[in-house]
């Protein structure tokens, strides 16, 4: 805008919207410039503003702080405030595990829809450990939220009994793992049914990335407010989140991530750290670099840029039909990348 202000040599006024609309979030921060292309007036970002000048010359209010960890809060906030409000939800409910990710979602919850209608719920399985039943209890007090703990153990148990006729003995776990994880979406989805609870699912933008996530499972829900905040900005949002007190437990923040779907399972049995993943994404996703420059940029071994690559293409079809989310980065996926299911252009 400053650029065209000074190429045409007039004066430019841009006036933004603010809201949530499904997957855009508009910020505000509607801005003046000088016919030399300089900033002279400027809005408040993510809430409705009201200010004038005179042009030529005079000067507005002094320009927002740049995109920054508060900015992040406050757009997923007004995203789920408003995609809320404008699709007639009044509360919503989530699955507590007791990891950084539902902590992080049910945090911004309480800010955007208010703790008495936030719901969250445990559902532990035989894998779970009791640290994270802690964990989302304590999480649950600290924001004033609801808490119900439903095991699913019983169902669960019924699922591989239905299932061993075809199964057999032995065999992959993947299957069962799967099964865990649907089996929560399902209660859920029925938690949502009898209450009229808009379900928010909790996955992050690196998991959904690569796959590491279960269709029909974690990614079941309405909204999926972290599918395009990556895992090492989650850890961020909660730091932000905790500024002014413990909101979220330091247990939770300080311990290796799992989805505890299986006995000892951490998220690097089968993910690279997400220090090393989430700049490989960026590469790839965002900025759209081919593998052999992503592993330049993200300074990963170019077999290791190559198996992410292929990874992204192939949960294309879990992507598709995941939850809308709200576009925070660069290159959100659905709607700002979507790439066809079937196709024959692997690299």
């Amino acid at each position: 805008m400053s650029r065209i202000a000074r190429r045409s040599g007039v004066p430019l006024v841009h006036c933004n919207l603010v809201g949530g609309n499904d997957g855009l979030v508009f910020d505000g921060a509607s801005t003046a410039f000088d016919a030399q292309g300089r900033l002279i007036g400027a809005g408040k970002r993510f809430e409705e503003d009201f200010w004038t000048i005179d042009l030529p010359g005079g000067r507005g209010p002094s320009a927002p702080a740049d995109a920054d960890i508060p900015g992040l809060r406050r757009a997923l906030v007004l995203a789920l405030s408003d995609y809320a409000g404008k699709c007639g939800f009044r509360s919503a409910v989530l699955g507590l595990s007791g990891g950084i990710d539902s902590a992080v979602t049910a945090a911004l919850a309480v800010e955007a829809l208010g703790a008495d209608r936030v719901h969250g719920v445990a559902m532990p399985g035989p894998y779970s450990s009791e640290g994270s039943l802690r964990d989302a209890e304590d999480l649950a007090r600290r924001l004033g939220i609801r808490f119900a703990v439903i095991p699913i153990d019983p169902v669960f148990d019924a699922y591989r009994a239905t299932l061993r006729p075809e199964f057999g003995e032995g065999g992959s776990t993947l299957p069962e793992e799967n099964l865990q994880a649907r089996i929560r979406g399902a209660i859920l989805m029925a938690l949502s049914n009898r209450f009229g609870h808009l379900v928010l699912s909790t996955g992050n933008k690196s998991e959904i990335a690569v796959g590491y996530c279960t269709l029909y499972g974690d990614m079941a829900g309405g909204y999926a407010l972290l599918s395009d905040v990556p895992k090492t900005m989650v850890y961020a949002l909660a730091a932000e989140l905790n500024r002014q007190g413990e909101r979220i437990p330091r247990s939770t923040i300080e311990k290796p991530p799992s989805a505890e779907l299986r006995a000892n399972q951490k998220d690097t049995d089968s993910l690279p750290p997400y220090d090393v993943l989430d700049p490989l994404i960026e590469a790839l996703v965002e900025r759209t670099l081919p593998p052999e420059k992503a592993a330049r940029a993200a300074k990963v071994p170019l077999a290791l840029a190559r198996d992410i690559a292929r990874r992204i293409d192939a949960a294309e079809y879990k992507r598709f039909q995941m939850a809308p989310g709200p576009k925070v980065t660069a290159r959100a996926f659905g709607d700002g990348r979507r790439y066809p299911i079937a196709q024959k252009f692997r690299p």
